[in-house]
């Protein structure tokens, strides 16, 4: 199966021929450690199975680059048992906020200052609306998470939410959202605007931004999940760890062209597309973050530093709804990490027993 390190390593140093002098050091970084991932460069370790029925694996270490698709589904595992125990038993609601395509360059072109903006301005306008006592009176939670692409990997930055039902007013107290409505966003998209526009133009005095952004409304979505509760947090971890080209998406490369599909956002068909190596690899670095920029940020109740106001309130809303407190807890308990079991016996517990450097020989053979 092709992967997408195969094309970084066939493709990537003409890239780097031709617009190196050009590139982000991320971008530079990136491509080197998907390359080498899961290589004899990035060293590795030898397992043996505690067994005793003589078989032994050997296994490359990953890169751990934000970027590479193989290197974060043992994260997407962690961060899930660990958002579970964040859980509320009330209906989850997820929103959109996307930026107007003419900001795309601006904003392509002054990433680590925008990017930034873009969680402050929804965040801002979305605290407006919620303290606001016509609406929820009260302060809202929230998980953010950026994307910058579109299925076909073009650039189109955006932040997807996942937000409990509800707000914590001054008093402790909790002021429910309807089950279908959370904010109206009519009204959060001129707002998202006004912040966003203001703060951008102060961060860049120097830089023009389009007059057409003003013309036009800015799309701000919301819906309620209608999930269940640990399905919510299944469909938000979807967008965490999740990078702009999946191995699972690559077809074929040939002829200096890379083959992938994706799905249609308005038909949801599966399509095919074909581009040239040098198109696809710029169309993958551009979702490249910038180095030290999270990309999932908490607010509200959910910030880390609320972890008191968080457990009494989950415990206020538990003894309200009893049943589904019972079945969350049985959930956090039931998560552990699981021992890789012997390939070979199916009874022992496959143990780490010597490790080798980086740039070091190849590993002895494959184990029976």
């Amino acid at each position: 199966m092709i992967e997408l390190a195969h094309v970084v390593r066939k493709h990537g140093p003409e890239y780097l021929d031709k617009f190196g002098d050009r590139m982000p050091h991320n971008h530079k970084r990136a491509l080197a450690a998907i390359a080498a991932c899961r290589t004899e460069e990035m060293g590795g370790h030898l397992e043996e199975c505690d067994h005793h029925c003589g078989h032994f694996e050997y296994a490359y270490h990953s890169c751990k680059n934000s970027s590479c698709p193989k290197c974060h589904g043992a994260d997407t595992k962690r961060w899930l048992a660990k958002q579970e125990a964040e859980l509320l038993p009330v209906p989850y609601f997820h929103l959109v906020f996307t930026l107007p395509s003419e900001l795309r360059c601006v904003v392509r072109g002054n990433q680590h200052a925008l990017y930034g903006i873009l969680f402050e301005a929804a965040i801002a306008a979305l605290n407006k609306l919620a303290l606001d006592r016509k609406h929820l009176g009260g302060q809202l939670g929230m998980v953010a998470v950026l994307h910058t692409w579109t299925r076909a990997k073009e650039y189109h930055p955006h932040l997807h939410l996942l937000v409990p039902g509800g707000a914590l007013d001054n008093n402790g107290i909790w002021r429910p959202a309807h089950k279908k409505f959370l904010l109206p966003v009519k009204a959060l998209s001129p707002i998202f605007r006004a912040i966003f526009m203001k703060r951008a133009r102060k961060a860049l005095p120097t830089e023009t931004f389009p007059q057409e952004v003003w013309n036009k409304d800015w799309v701000v979505f919301s819906r309620p999940t209608f999930m269940k509760t640990k399905k919510v947090l299944t469909y938000l971890s979807r967008y965490v760890y999740r990078v702009a080209i999946t191995n699972n998406s690559l077809i074929a490369q040939k002829d200096g062209q890379v083959t992938f599909r994706y799905q249609d956002a308005d038909t949801r068909q599966w399509k095919i597309m074909t581009l040239p190596a040098m198109e696809f690899l710029r169309r993958f670095l551009q979702h490249v973050l910038p180095k030290g920029f999270h990309k999932v940020r908490y607010y509200g109740f959910l910030h880390p530093a609320n972890k008191k106001t968080l457990r009494r309130l989950q415990l206020l809303l538990w003894e309200r709804d009893r049943t589904r407190a019972d079945a969350t807890k049985q959930n956090i308990a039931s998560t552990t990490e699981a021992a890789k079991i012997c390939p070979y016996c199916k009874e022992g517990v496959m143990v780490v027993v010597s490790l080798l450097p980086r740039r070091s020989r190849s590993p002895p053979p494959e184990g029976k």
